[in-house]
Parts: C-alpha cells; sequence; structure tokens
C-alpha cells in the first residue's frame, strides 16, 4: 500500500452545470487498478481537488500515480491493495468517502464460456458487499454457498453488502452495454426486407418496401428497450445476467432505502492500457477482447481471426471521451442520480469485419510493416470461445439521455482513436512481442 503525507487539494474554482461550486470528495474507487480506473484516476488527479482511495489488487496500471505518489499528489491519491471478496477493510474506506465507484468486474467473451461461475460471482455475488442493506445478522436470510466452503466464509462478504446504503453513500455502478443482450430486431426472419434495410446503415434509408427505419428495432434505450438474451445452454450470457441482475439490487435498493446511484453502460470503450497482449503482460493462453486480440495478431504479424466472418456490428468510444462523462456523473449528483446512462458512440458503427481492415491498414502507418498478403482469417465462434457461445447482432446506444442530462456527446472518430491506440500498443509492446516470439522459437 502506498501513502504519503496529507497535502491540501490545489484550488479549482469548478463548477457544476447549473453553475454551484464543486466541493472536493473523497472517491473511493473499486477497480481502480484497470483500464477504465488508471484513466479515471489520471484525469481526476490532473484536474480536479479530488481525493482518490484506489482499491485493487493489482497496482501496474497507476504506479505512477500510487507507487509512490508524486510529491504534487501527496495526500491525494493513495492505493488500498486488498480483494473486495474476503477484506472487511472495505468498510472502511467506503465509510471514509464521500462517494464510491465500482468498476470491478470480469469482463472478457471468451471467460463467460469457460468460466462461467467466477463470471457470475465476480459480477454479481462480489459485487454485493459494495451495494445492498441486508437486514440485521440474526435475520438474514439464507444465501447459497458454493460448496465446499463453509457457511460462515459466505455470510461474512454478503453481510458486508450493506456499505453504501447504509452509510448513506453515493454509488457510481460500472455495468454494461451487454445487459441489452439481443435487439429485436435480430429476431426478424432473415429474408424479412425489413432486416436487410437494418444491415445497411444506422440511418434512414428509403427503399421500395419501406420508407423510413425504425430506430426501436436496434437503437438501444436506458429506460425502454427490453434485455433479451439467448438460452440457458449459451452460457456466454452469465455475464449480462449477472451485470443485470446488480443493476436491478441498485434499482431496488434506491427504490426500498433510498441509497443515491448512478449506473453506468459502456459501450466498447477503447484506449492505451486495454486489456493485454497475451504472454507478455497476461497469460499466453488468454483471450482480450476483440481490440486487444487484433492487436495481438498485428504485433506478431498473424491474419486477425474473424469470428462468424465478423459480421457483427459495434460503436467504439475513445477512453479519453468516455471519461469526460463519468466527471460529469461525478460532479453532478443532482443531474445523475437515479439515472442508468449509455456511454458511447454511435458515429464509431462498424461491423468487426470493418474493424480488422481499419486496424489493418492504420497498424501499417504505424509501424512502417506492409499488411499481410492474406490480413484476415475466418473462424467460428465455437474454434474461438468453445462451446455455448452465442452473441448480439449490433449495439447502438441511444445518447438521449445522457445528453440532456449531463450536455454530453462523443467527440473522437474511430480512425483518430485506432491510430492512438495502436500507437501505444506498437510502442509498447512491440519489443516485448518480438522477444518472446524469439524465446518460444528457441525452446521449440
Amino acid at each position: 500500500m502506498s501513502s504519503s503525507s496529507s497535502a491540501p487539494a490545489p484550488a479549482s474554482g469548478r463548477v457544476d452545470l447549473d453553475g454551484a461550486p464543486v466541493a472536493p470528495l473523497t472517491i473511493c474507487m473499486i477497480g481502480a487498478g484497470g483500464f477504465i480506473g488508471s484513466h479515471l484516476c489520471e484525469k481526476l488527479m490532473a484536474e480536479t481537488p479530488h481525493t482518490v482511495l484506489a482499491v485493487d489488487v493489482y497496482c501496474d496500471k497507476i504506479r505512477h500515480l500510487v507507487d509512490p505518489a508524486p510529491p504534487h499528489l501527496a495526500g491525494r491519491i493513495s492505493f488500498h491493495r486488498l480483494n473486495i471478496k474476503n477484506d472487511s477493510r472495505l468498510e472502511g474506506l467506503i465509510k471514509m468517502a464521500d462517494l464510491t465507484i465500482n468498476l470491478a468486474a470480469i469482463c472478457t467473451p471468451a471467460d463467460y464460456n469457460t468460466r462461467p461461475l467466477d463470471t457470475i460471482y465476480s459480477n454479481f455475488i462480489d459485487a454485493l458487499p459494495v451495494v445492498r442493506t441486508l437486514t440485521p445478522t440474526n435475520q438474514s436470510p439464507q444465501l447459497f454457498s458454493r460448496s465446499p466452503m463453509p457457511q460462515p466464509h459466505v455470510f461474512v462478504p454478503c453481510l458486508q453488502v450493506k456499505y453504501c446504503s447504509e452509510n448513506s453513500k453515493r454509488l457510481i455502478h460500472f455495468s454494461t452495454c451487454e445487459v441489452y443482450g439481443k435487439t429485436i430486431g435480430s429476431f426478424l426472419p432473415k429474408d424479412h426486407p425489413l432486416r436487410k434495410v437494418m444491415t445497411n446503415s444506422f440511418f434512414v434509408i428509403p427503399c421500395s418496401e419501406y420508407i423510413y427505419l425504425e430506430p426501436e428495432f436496434f437503437v438501444l434505450t436506458e429506460d425502454e428497450s427490453p434485455c433479451i438474451f439467448g438460452p440457458i445452454v449459451k452460457q456466454r450470457w452469465s455475464y449480462a445476467c449477472a451485470k443485470q441482475l446488480i443493476e436491478r439490487l441498485i434499482f431496488a435498493e434506491g427504490a426500498e432505502n433510498d441509497l443515491e446511484f448512478t449506473i453506468v453502460r459502456p459501450f466498447n470503450w477503447i484506449g492505451p492500457r486495454m486489456d493485454f497482449i497475451p504472454g507478455v503482460d497476461g497469460p499466453s493462453e488468454g483471450v482480450p477482447r476483440v481490440l486487444a486480440c487484433f492487436s495481438n495478431n498485428l504485433l506478431r504479424r498473424e491474419p486477425l481471426k474473424l469470428v462468424d466472418g465478423g459480421e457483427v456490428q459495434r460503436t467504439f468510444l475513445y477512453i479519453k471521451d468516455a471519461i469526460e462523462a463519468v466527471v460529469l456523473m461525478i460532479e453532478n449528483p443532482a443531474r445523475a442520480n437515479g439515472h442508468i446512462f449509455n456511454v458511447g458512440n454511435p458515429n464509431n458503427e462498424v461491423t468487426v469485419r470493418e474493424l480488422a481492415e481499419m486496424m489493418t491498414e492504420v497498424y501499417a502507418n504505424v509501424s512502417g510493416e506492409p499488411p499481410l498478403e492474406e490480413p484476415v482469417i475466418d473462424v467460428s465462434a465455437q474454434q474461438f470461445y468453445g462451446e455455448g457461445y452465442d452473441d448480439s447482432d449490433k449495439r447502438i446506444p441511444s445518447m438521449t439521455l445522457i445528453n440532456k442530462q449531463l450536455g454530453w456527446n462523443p467527440k473522437t472518430p474511430l480512425k483518430d482513436l485506432l491510430e492512438t491506440t495502436l500507437t501505444y500498443q506498437h510502442k509498447t509492446y512491440k519489443e516485448a512481442v518480438k522477444t518472446q516470439m524469439l524465446q518460444a522459437s528457441a525452446s521449440s
């Protein structure tokens, strides 16, 4: 744990969206050492007077901020190495804070199939200590446990679920766009003319059968769109179900116990320090999310693997734009409390195949290496993820609510964010990947 002598926060003169002064806050950030947390910590330290209690099991991505804290940040950020599953210190940190931000999760699609139990426990059961108020110990409801764990060990974390609500602390909880599941349009027959229109563009398209495209078939709205998952045998939905259930718990805590909360649904936030490169700063057999997967292929000069042809469509948001939205939520509680916010960029929509093509082009410019003659190969979902994988066809967020409440809109075009991210990946990983490949070749 890093610590340093206390120093006053710099005067900021910051005001909220209604013109009121923003008071310095103490923020307990759970998962501060990850991709999002590292960028949020940097932003808060650089531009606000707030203090951060950074909670995680690793600090590699924020080491420059906490090990030790630079003199100009003395007393404003400290790292607390603990596991929220079984460490009673968490309650004390939440009590010290004005606001808790929960970023902790397993959020790698390859794990949803291969580690469904860990996925469910990480994203629901382990989030309980941060969120919910339970009845007194002698009245606590019986909660299921994973055999062979003794019952007392189950109640220790589960009784800690009271923290935010019982201590009247505000919570910003990070969920996922995956809670939406599949779009209504994905259930149209394959030869339906509207489906053909939908696959062409996000915007209105005149055609012989339809004058316009109804957005409710595919645009995802926080308070209106249904959450549609695949069958139970498709364990890929374990993550989305766990995340939706914790959302419902938080929402119920707000309704019944006046918990002040904001829920964030990120839509593919992209940027430096995202995920890992297998065999370099993550397990060799690991499968990160799509951008890191493709980056790994490019660094190794391997064809990019397109699951089921790369036909699914996604939107991508630059991490710096996303962090601007989160800071607005932090500093405007009157506008953010009680809301669920999509945070994405509908203007950056591409198929995964188009993403692969763009990344191949951008990386060639960044690295000076010519693309492979065959830059992509097709693989089945079963080959890549294993049995039980399923996917959603499109994920396009409505930006109406966050624009209305916080005045936020995304800024960075997809090509620009790919250039920034791939430049970082190349500078950070190219030599390490080359060394690893040489070692593997020598030992084979």
